[in-house]
Protein backbone atom coordinates (compact mmCIF):
# COMPACT_ATOMS: atom_id res chain seq x y z
CA UNK A 1 0.00 0.00 0.00
CA UNK A 2 0.96 3.36 -1.07
CA UNK A 3 0.23 6.67 -1.24
CA UNK A 4 -0.21 8.78 -4.34
CA UNK A 5 3.43 9.71 -4.08
CA UNK A 6 4.67 5.93 -4.46
CA UNK A 7 6.09 6.57 -0.84
CA UNK A 8 5.46 2.97 1.44
CA UNK A 9 3.03 3.11 4.31
CA UNK A 10 4.55 2.69 7.73
CA UNK A 11 5.11 -0.56 8.46
CA UNK A 12 2.81 -0.55 11.50
CA UNK A 13 -0.04 -0.09 9.32
CA UNK A 14 0.74 -3.33 7.02
CA UNK A 15 1.59 -5.23 10.37
CA UNK A 16 -1.93 -4.59 11.26
CA UNK A 17 -3.73 -5.04 7.28
CA UNK A 18 -2.04 -8.28 7.22
CA UNK A 19 -1.33 -9.75 10.66
CA UNK A 20 -3.39 -8.37 13.91
CA UNK A 21 -6.86 -9.58 14.36
CA UNK A 22 -7.81 -6.22 13.77
CA UNK A 23 -6.98 -6.58 9.97
CA UNK A 24 -8.42 -8.69 7.53
CA UNK A 25 -9.56 -5.97 5.55
CA UNK A 26 -9.84 -6.43 1.87
CA UNK A 27 -8.75 -2.91 1.10
CA UNK A 28 -7.69 0.49 1.88
CA UNK A 29 -6.95 3.09 -0.17
CA UNK A 30 -4.76 6.32 0.94
CA UNK A 31 -6.37 10.05 -0.96
CA UNK A 32 -4.59 13.36 -1.58
CA UNK A 33 -5.45 16.29 -3.56
CA UNK A 34 -3.22 18.55 -3.14
CA UNK A 35 -4.93 21.69 -5.00
CA UNK A 36 -7.81 21.25 -2.50
CA UNK A 37 -5.99 20.60 0.61
CA UNK A 38 -8.00 16.56 0.70
CA UNK A 39 -5.92 13.96 2.83
CA UNK A 40 -8.09 11.17 3.31
CA UNK A 41 -7.99 7.35 4.00
CA UNK A 42 -11.19 4.81 2.59
CA UNK A 43 -11.03 1.50 4.16
CA UNK A 44 -13.33 -1.21 3.09
CA UNK A 45 -13.23 -4.20 5.62
CA UNK A 46 -15.58 -6.29 3.55
CA UNK A 47 -17.86 -6.64 0.79
CA UNK A 48 -18.87 -10.41 1.43
CA UNK A 49 -22.73 -8.93 1.94
CA UNK A 50 -22.62 -6.17 -1.06
CA UNK A 51 -21.03 -3.14 -1.00
CA UNK A 52 -19.39 -1.70 1.70
CA UNK A 53 -21.37 1.24 3.65
CA UNK A 54 -20.31 3.39 6.30
CA UNK A 55 -19.80 7.31 6.88
CA UNK A 56 -16.99 9.74 6.62
CA UNK A 57 -15.51 11.12 9.26
CA UNK A 58 -13.78 14.83 9.18
CA UNK A 59 -11.63 15.17 11.97
CA UNK A 60 -8.36 16.36 13.49
CA UNK A 61 -6.09 13.83 13.71
CA UNK A 62 -3.04 13.95 15.80
CA UNK A 63 -1.28 11.81 13.08
CA UNK A 64 -1.92 10.19 9.60
CA UNK A 65 -1.09 6.97 11.16
CA UNK A 66 -4.02 7.67 13.76
CA UNK A 67 -5.72 8.84 11.06
CA UNK A 68 -5.68 5.00 9.59
CA UNK A 69 -6.01 3.18 12.71
CA UNK A 70 -9.25 4.89 13.17
CA UNK A 71 -10.28 3.93 9.43
CA UNK A 72 -9.66 0.59 10.09
CA UNK A 73 -11.29 -0.03 13.40
CA UNK A 74 -14.44 1.39 12.15
CA UNK A 75 -14.96 0.05 8.96
CA UNK A 76 -13.88 -3.29 10.82
CA UNK A 77 -17.04 -2.06 13.35
CA UNK A 78 -19.30 -1.47 9.91
CA UNK A 79 -19.19 -4.62 8.90
CA UNK A 80 -20.40 -6.24 12.27
CA UNK A 81 -23.27 -3.27 12.50
CA UNK A 82 -24.15 -4.07 8.75
CA UNK A 83 -24.37 -7.66 9.10
CA UNK A 84 -26.74 -7.57 12.49
CA UNK A 85 -28.88 -4.60 10.94
CA UNK A 86 -29.71 -7.68 8.12
CA UNK A 87 -27.99 -5.56 5.01
CA UNK A 88 -27.03 -6.18 2.21
CA UNK A 89 -23.91 -4.25 2.89
CA UNK A 90 -20.41 -4.73 4.20
CA UNK A 91 -18.15 -2.70 6.19
CA UNK A 92 -16.24 0.48 5.60
CA UNK A 93 -15.45 4.02 6.67
CA UNK A 94 -13.44 6.95 5.22
CA UNK A 95 -12.03 9.57 7.29
CA UNK A 96 -10.73 12.95 6.45
CA UNK A 97 -7.59 14.30 8.10
CA UNK A 98 -7.82 17.92 9.20
CA UNK A 99 -10.33 20.32 11.04
CA UNK A 100 -13.64 21.25 8.95
CA UNK A 101 -13.92 24.20 10.65
CA UNK A 102 -11.03 25.58 9.02
CA UNK A 103 -9.97 23.53 5.58
CA UNK A 104 -13.62 22.01 4.58
CA UNK A 105 -14.85 23.58 1.20
CA UNK A 106 -16.73 23.05 -1.55
CA UNK A 107 -13.06 21.74 -3.82
CA UNK A 108 -11.90 19.71 -0.88
CA UNK A 109 -15.65 17.23 -1.10
CA UNK A 110 -15.73 17.22 -5.00
CA UNK A 111 -12.17 16.03 -4.78
CA UNK A 112 -13.17 13.55 -2.00
CA UNK A 113 -16.35 12.91 -4.24
CA UNK A 114 -13.88 11.26 -6.96
CA UNK A 115 -12.02 9.32 -5.12
CA UNK A 116 -15.11 7.63 -3.49
CA UNK A 117 -16.10 7.20 -7.16
CA UNK A 118 -13.08 5.83 -8.40
CA UNK A 119 -13.86 2.41 -6.71
CA UNK A 120 -17.12 1.94 -8.55
CA UNK A 121 -19.51 1.26 -5.62
CA UNK A 122 -17.64 -0.75 -3.78
CA UNK A 123 -17.92 1.77 -1.00
CA UNK A 124 -21.07 3.56 -0.27
CA UNK A 125 -20.47 6.92 1.47
CA UNK A 126 -22.33 8.54 4.20
CA UNK A 127 -22.65 11.09 7.00
CA UNK A 128 -20.36 10.82 10.54
CA UNK A 129 -18.87 13.27 12.69
CA UNK A 130 -17.59 16.34 10.87
CA UNK A 131 -19.85 15.65 7.92
CA UNK A 132 -23.28 16.75 7.46
CA UNK A 133 -26.26 16.54 5.04
CA UNK A 134 -24.89 19.60 2.86
CA UNK A 135 -21.79 17.82 2.69
CA UNK A 136 -23.43 14.44 0.90
CA UNK A 137 -25.05 17.12 -1.72
CA UNK A 138 -21.70 18.20 -2.01
CA UNK A 139 -20.22 14.78 -2.76
CA UNK A 140 -22.93 13.30 -4.54
CA UNK A 141 -22.81 15.86 -7.45
CA UNK A 142 -19.11 13.83 -8.41
CA UNK A 143 -20.54 10.65 -7.16
CA UNK A 144 -23.32 8.34 -6.86
CA UNK A 145 -22.32 5.85 -4.48
CA UNK A 146 -23.58 8.83 -1.36
CA UNK A 147 -26.04 8.51 0.95
CA UNK A 148 -27.56 10.77 4.02
CA UNK A 149 -28.38 13.50 1.25
CA UNK A 150 -30.82 16.09 1.39
CA UNK A 151 -34.62 15.38 0.75
CA UNK A 152 -34.42 17.95 -1.84
CA UNK A 153 -31.38 15.92 -3.25
CA UNK A 154 -32.85 12.21 -3.43
CA UNK A 155 -31.59 11.60 -0.13
CA UNK A 156 -33.47 10.70 3.44
CA UNK A 157 -31.85 14.01 5.27
CA UNK A 158 -30.94 13.50 8.98
CA UNK A 159 -30.85 9.55 10.42
CA UNK A 160 -31.02 11.09 14.58
CA UNK A 161 -34.29 10.30 14.48
CA UNK A 162 -34.64 6.19 13.64
CA UNK A 163 -31.21 6.05 15.42
CA UNK A 164 -32.98 7.16 18.29
CA UNK A 165 -36.40 4.63 17.61
CA UNK A 166 -33.49 1.64 16.95
CA UNK A 167 -32.34 2.31 20.54
CA UNK A 168 -35.77 2.55 22.03
CA UNK A 169 -36.02 -0.62 20.53
CA UNK A 170 -33.01 -2.11 22.25
CA UNK A 171 -33.78 -0.94 25.82
CA UNK A 172 -37.32 -2.63 25.09
CA UNK A 173 -35.75 -5.65 24.48
CA UNK A 174 -33.23 -5.51 27.32
CA UNK A 175 -36.77 -5.06 30.10
CA UNK A 176 -38.44 -7.64 28.33
CA UNK A 177 -35.44 -9.83 29.24
CA UNK A 178 -34.05 -8.49 32.53
CA UNK A 179 -37.51 -7.53 34.30
CA UNK A 180 -40.65 -9.54 31.43
CA UNK A 181 -41.98 -6.70 30.45
CA UNK A 182 -41.19 -4.65 27.10
CA UNK A 183 -42.46 -1.38 28.67
CA UNK A 184 -39.85 1.10 30.27
CA UNK A 185 -43.04 2.52 32.21
CA UNK A 186 -41.79 3.15 36.06
CA UNK A 187 -37.92 2.85 35.25
CA UNK A 188 -35.34 5.58 35.81
CA UNK A 189 -33.32 5.59 32.63
CA UNK A 190 -30.49 9.03 32.48
CA UNK A 191 -29.90 9.59 29.15
CA UNK A 192 -25.78 10.85 28.27
CA UNK A 193 -25.82 13.04 25.90
CA UNK A 194 -28.94 14.90 24.76
CA UNK A 195 -27.70 16.11 21.18
CA UNK A 196 -29.52 15.30 17.94
CA UNK A 197 -30.02 11.67 18.69
CA UNK A 198 -30.42 11.75 22.59
CA UNK A 199 -33.24 14.29 22.94
CA UNK A 200 -35.13 11.91 20.06
CA UNK A 201 -34.81 9.35 22.73
CA UNK A 202 -35.91 11.45 25.52
CA UNK A 203 -38.76 11.74 23.54
CA UNK A 204 -39.54 8.20 23.18
CA UNK A 205 -39.02 7.29 27.00
CA UNK A 206 -41.74 9.85 28.51
CA UNK A 207 -43.88 8.68 26.25
CA UNK A 208 -43.81 5.28 27.80
CA UNK A 209 -43.93 6.25 30.93
CA UNK A 210 -40.37 6.62 31.81
CA UNK A 211 -38.53 8.92 34.65
CA UNK A 212 -35.63 10.20 32.89
CA UNK A 213 -32.45 12.27 34.14
CA UNK A 214 -29.94 13.93 31.60
CA UNK A 215 -26.96 15.34 31.15
CA UNK A 216 -24.86 16.94 28.50
CA UNK A 217 -21.46 19.08 28.46
CA UNK A 218 -23.73 21.77 26.77
CA UNK A 219 -26.08 23.76 29.05
CA UNK A 220 -28.58 24.60 25.51
CA UNK A 221 -29.07 21.05 24.93
CA UNK A 222 -30.48 20.22 28.67
CA UNK A 223 -31.99 23.56 28.64
CA UNK A 224 -33.61 22.66 25.30
CA UNK A 225 -35.31 19.45 27.04
CA UNK A 226 -35.95 20.93 30.52
CA UNK A 227 -37.77 24.03 28.87
CA UNK A 228 -40.23 21.33 27.24
CA UNK A 229 -40.63 19.16 29.70
CA UNK A 230 -39.89 20.68 33.01
CA UNK A 231 -40.68 17.02 34.68
CA UNK A 232 -36.88 16.09 33.45
CA UNK A 233 -34.10 15.70 35.74
CA UNK A 234 -30.76 17.33 35.07
CA UNK A 235 -27.39 15.52 36.79
CA UNK A 236 -24.48 17.28 37.08
CA UNK A 237 -22.33 15.39 34.39
CA UNK A 238 -21.75 12.03 33.56
CA UNK A 239 -20.25 10.88 36.35
CA UNK A 240 -23.01 11.83 38.69
CA UNK A 241 -25.27 10.54 35.90
CA UNK A 242 -23.92 7.14 36.67
CA UNK A 243 -23.76 7.31 40.12
CA UNK A 244 -27.69 8.23 40.60
CA UNK A 245 -29.35 6.28 42.85
CA UNK A 246 -32.36 4.16 41.78
CA UNK A 247 -30.89 4.42 38.03
CA UNK A 248 -32.25 1.51 35.74
CA UNK A 249 -31.07 2.09 32.10
CA UNK A 250 -27.88 4.61 31.48
CA UNK A 251 -27.99 5.18 27.56
CA UNK A 252 -24.57 6.88 26.80
CA UNK A 253 -24.95 8.92 23.43
CA UNK A 254 -22.29 11.05 23.24
CA UNK A 255 -18.62 9.98 22.78
CA UNK A 256 -17.23 6.63 23.13
CA UNK A 257 -14.72 4.51 25.64
CA UNK A 258 -18.00 5.55 28.21
CA UNK A 259 -17.78 2.12 29.41
CA UNK A 260 -14.38 1.87 30.98
CA UNK A 261 -12.56 0.62 34.40
CA UNK A 262 -13.43 3.63 36.12
CA UNK A 263 -17.19 3.69 34.99
CA UNK A 264 -18.02 0.57 35.44
CA UNK A 265 -17.52 -0.12 39.00
CA UNK A 266 -19.98 2.54 39.77
CA UNK A 267 -22.60 2.29 37.59
CA UNK A 268 -25.81 2.09 39.42
CA UNK A 269 -27.74 1.03 36.17
CA UNK A 270 -28.60 -2.50 35.50
CA UNK A 271 -29.19 -2.02 31.97
CA UNK A 272 -26.64 -0.01 29.05
CA UNK A 273 -28.44 0.54 26.23
CA UNK A 274 -27.00 3.74 24.21
CA UNK A 275 -26.64 5.42 20.63
CA UNK A 276 -22.90 6.13 21.31
CA UNK A 277 -20.01 4.25 18.88
CA UNK A 278 -17.33 2.21 20.47
CA UNK A 279 -18.86 1.92 24.23
CA UNK A 280 -16.25 -0.65 25.79
CA UNK A 281 -13.17 1.22 25.90
CA UNK A 282 -11.06 -2.17 25.87
CA UNK A 283 -11.58 -5.89 25.31
CA UNK A 284 -12.69 -7.16 28.83
CA UNK A 285 -15.17 -4.14 29.82
CA UNK A 286 -18.25 -6.96 28.20
CA UNK A 287 -16.80 -9.38 31.17
CA UNK A 288 -16.69 -6.18 34.17
CA UNK A 289 -20.02 -5.83 32.85
CA UNK A 290 -21.51 -9.21 33.18
CA UNK A 291 -19.46 -9.75 36.66
CA UNK A 292 -21.53 -7.04 37.83
CA UNK A 293 -24.55 -8.43 36.64
CA UNK A 294 -25.09 -5.86 34.09
CA UNK A 295 -26.83 -6.05 31.25
CA UNK A 296 -25.28 -4.45 28.13
CA UNK A 297 -26.70 -3.86 24.85
CA UNK A 298 -24.66 -4.05 22.05
CA UNK A 299 -24.01 -0.36 20.46
CA UNK A 300 -23.56 -1.07 16.68
CA UNK A 301 -26.92 -3.10 17.32
CA UNK A 302 -29.02 -0.55 18.83
CA UNK A 303 -27.63 1.88 17.27
CA UNK A 304 -28.26 0.86 13.59
CA UNK A 305 -31.21 3.21 12.98
CA UNK A 306 -29.10 5.22 10.67
CA UNK A 307 -27.55 3.16 9.06
CA UNK A 308 -30.83 1.41 8.08
CA UNK A 309 -32.17 4.63 6.62
CA UNK A 310 -29.78 5.59 4.51
CA UNK A 311 -29.25 2.30 3.26
CA UNK A 312 -32.78 2.74 1.98
CA UNK A 313 -31.64 5.66 0.23
CA UNK A 314 -29.79 3.29 -2.42
CA UNK A 315 -33.42 2.20 -3.35
CA UNK A 316 -35.58 5.15 -3.04
CA UNK A 317 -36.08 6.11 0.34
CA UNK A 318 -39.50 5.14 2.09
CA UNK A 319 -39.57 6.25 5.64
CA UNK A 320 -42.29 3.43 7.01
CA UNK A 321 -39.87 0.87 5.60
CA UNK A 322 -37.06 2.26 7.51
CA UNK A 323 -39.11 2.28 10.50
CA UNK A 324 -40.08 -1.10 10.54
CA UNK A 325 -36.37 -2.51 9.41
CA UNK A 326 -35.42 -0.76 12.71
CA UNK A 327 -38.57 -1.91 14.44
CA UNK A 328 -36.44 -5.19 14.31
CA UNK A 329 -33.81 -4.29 16.28
CA UNK A 330 -35.85 -5.21 19.27
CA UNK A 331 -35.44 -8.72 17.79
CA UNK A 332 -32.21 -9.10 17.18
CA UNK A 333 -31.51 -7.45 20.77
CA UNK A 334 -33.55 -10.14 22.37
CA UNK A 335 -31.96 -12.87 20.11
CA UNK A 336 -28.51 -11.83 21.44
CA UNK A 337 -29.46 -11.99 24.82
CA UNK A 338 -30.50 -16.07 24.09
CA UNK A 339 -27.58 -16.31 22.48
CA UNK A 340 -25.30 -14.77 25.04
CA UNK A 341 -27.07 -17.08 27.71
CA UNK A 342 -26.91 -20.32 25.58
CA UNK A 343 -23.24 -20.30 25.02
CA UNK A 344 -22.27 -18.05 28.56
CA UNK A 345 -20.97 -15.54 26.84
CA UNK A 346 -21.07 -11.61 27.38
CA UNK A 347 -23.62 -9.99 24.77
CA UNK A 348 -20.92 -8.24 22.86
CA UNK A 349 -19.28 -11.03 22.24
CA UNK A 350 -22.78 -13.44 21.08
CA UNK A 351 -23.28 -10.24 18.63
CA UNK A 352 -19.95 -10.52 17.60
CA UNK A 353 -20.74 -14.16 16.83
CA UNK A 354 -23.71 -13.64 15.31
CA UNK A 355 -22.30 -11.34 12.82
CA UNK A 356 -19.62 -13.13 11.66
CA UNK A 357 -21.86 -16.42 11.17
CA UNK A 358 -23.85 -14.34 8.61
CA UNK A 359 -20.90 -12.81 7.09
CA UNK A 360 -19.23 -16.51 7.01
CA UNK A 361 -22.58 -17.81 5.16
CA UNK A 362 -22.84 -15.58 2.51
CA UNK A 363 -18.67 -16.06 1.88
CA UNK A 364 -19.98 -19.67 1.08
CA UNK A 365 -22.88 -19.15 -1.44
Amino acid sequence: MTDVTGVPAPVDVLRTLFHSDQGGHEQVVICQDRASGLKAVIAIHSTALGPALGGTRFYPYASEEEAVADALNLSRGMSYKNAMAGLDHGGGKAVIIGDPERIKSEELLLAYGRFVASLGGRYVTACDVGTYVADMDVVARECRWTTGRSPENGGAGDSSVLTAFGVFQGMRASAQHLWGDPTLRGRKVGVAGVGKVGRHLVEHLLSDGAEVVVTDVREESVRRITDLHPEVMVAADTDALIRTEGLDIYAPCALGGALNDESVPVLTAKVVCGAANNQLAHPGVEKDLADRSVLYAPDYVVNAGGVIQVADELVGFDFDRCKAKAAKIFDTTLAIFARAKADGIPPAAAADRLAEQRMAEARRH
